[in-house]
Formats: C-alpha cells, structure tokens, sequence
C-alpha cells in the first residue's frame, strides 16, 4: 500500500475517490501548509495509483481495512480524515467499525448505498473504447500497467451487482461519533441530495453543505477555495464552524 506522509501534527488522512490517487490532493488543498498543521496521511487505495490488489477483488470494506492497518502501523490512534466520493465511502465503513478513531471528517459525495440511477450509470462502465487521452491520463496515475487500468474500469460494473459492501442504514450511521460535514453537489447524477440529507439525519454530530449548481465531486473547481477553508476550520472544530459553509457560499 503506497502513501504520501508529510508534515507534523494532529493526524489527518486523505481518501482519494474511484480511478483517483493520493496526489489528486494537490488539486484540493495546498498540501505545503495542510502539513504545517497536520501530519498529512494520503493511501493510495487498493488497486489505485500505486497499490496492488493481490486479491484481485475490490471491495470498499476492504479498503477500510487496509487503511486502518496503515494507520495501525504508523501508531495513529486517532485521526481527522477528508473523503471523496469512494474514499468517502470508504470514511463511512471506518466510522462505522471503530468510531472512537474518528475525531472529525469530512464526506464528498459520499452515499450509504448506491440508488438505482447510479446502479444504471455503472452498468454501462468498461474498458471498451476508450480514447487515447483517457488512457493517458489513467496511465499517469495508475503505475503497474494497463491490467491494473482495465481492472478499474470494469469494476463499477461489480459494483453495480453488489447489495452487501455499501448498505448502510439509518441505524448504523447512527453509530458515528465523529464530528461530521456533508458536502454534496446539489445536482449529482449518481447520488442525488436527498441521499445526502438522509446520511445528515442520521449521523448525530453532522453539519450539510450542498453546493448550488453542483454535480458529482465539485470541489476542484470553482469551489476550491471555500471548501478548502470551511473543511479544514470544520475539522480543527473552531468556533462556529458548522456555518462557515454558508458563510462561504454567500
């Protein structure tokens, strides 16, 4: 399992979403001084950027596994964690398992299950004709080789026929201990809002933040910045916090 490990202070780890890497990051936050305050923790996940998956399954739970035994072997017993979309997912399966490690986090497009329309779209996912750039860029991410590439690509599809990795209930998020924001594009095509306020409702310490005009993953964009400093004042748990997404949103 390769990772980036930078800075000193308070641990904080970074879960990178489906087909991504660790350094998409760079793209989010300034990481130079994300580590003048934290000790910065970003896997690249199983099978993604510089990972193996010996298994050759992908599951999220499994995901999370390997992330806490990342963290086991580094010594951190606590910790505060940023999650985009599968990395959000995957912080729901941590949150879940051992909530007193969580301090604090941050889901991005998270889902407890996946609903019929993003079931729909991942049907239709494969390898199959892709272009040049497509592959390009996946090469630029993924380092051991295009079985590696195509495995990705057809795994939504796998995704799509599970009912048992991603199927949180109510009852379950109630679970959280964690201090928690929801940021969630107003306009998702595979997820929409209302699952988003259903895991607001049902995670006791949580704050939502939907961004206006929004789809899937909208925070490298034009949103960049806000979500940058609402996340991270989120997370450090200053005072009035909860409302720094809507202050930026104004």
């Amino acid at each position: 399992m390769a990772y980036e490990l930078r800075g000193e202070g308070p641990p904080l780890v970074l879960l990178h979403g489906f087909t991504g890497s660790s350094g998409d990051w760079a793209h989010a936050f300034d990481l130079a001084a994300l580590a003048r305050d934290h000790t910065v923790i970003a896997p690249d996940l199983r099978g993604h950027g510089r990972s193996t998956n010996p298994a050759g399954t992908l599951t999220i739970r499994q995901c999370a596994l390997d992330v806490f035994a990342l963290l086991d072997s580094l010594g951190v017993k606590t910790f505060r964690a940023v999650g985009l979309s599968f990395g959000a997912k995957c912080l729901l399966h941590l949150a879940t398992q051992q909530p007193d490690r969580v301090e604090s986090m941050v889901l991005v497009s998270a889902t407890p299950y996946f609903p019929e329309q993003a079931r729909a779209i991942m049907r239709h996912m494969t390898d199959e004709g892709r272009s040049a750039e497509e592959w390009e860029e996946m090469r630029r991410r993924h380092k051991h080789g295009d079985a590696q590439i195509r495995a990705l690509w057809r795994q939504p599809r796998l995704f799509a026929a599970s009912h048992d990795d991603m199927s949180f209930t109510p009852p379950h998020l109630s679970t959280v201990t964690a201090r928690t924001m929801i940021v969630h594009g107003d306009r998702d095509p595979l997820y929409p809002a209302e699952i988003a306020l259903e895991v607001h409702r049902a995670i006791p310490r949580s704050c939502l933040w939907l961004l206006p005009d929004s789809g899937h993953a909208p925070i490298f964009g034009a949103w960049k910045e806000p979500f940058a400093r609402a996340a991270l004042a989120f997370l450090r748990g200053e005072q009035g916090a909860d409302h720094s997404a809507q202050r930026a949103a104004t």
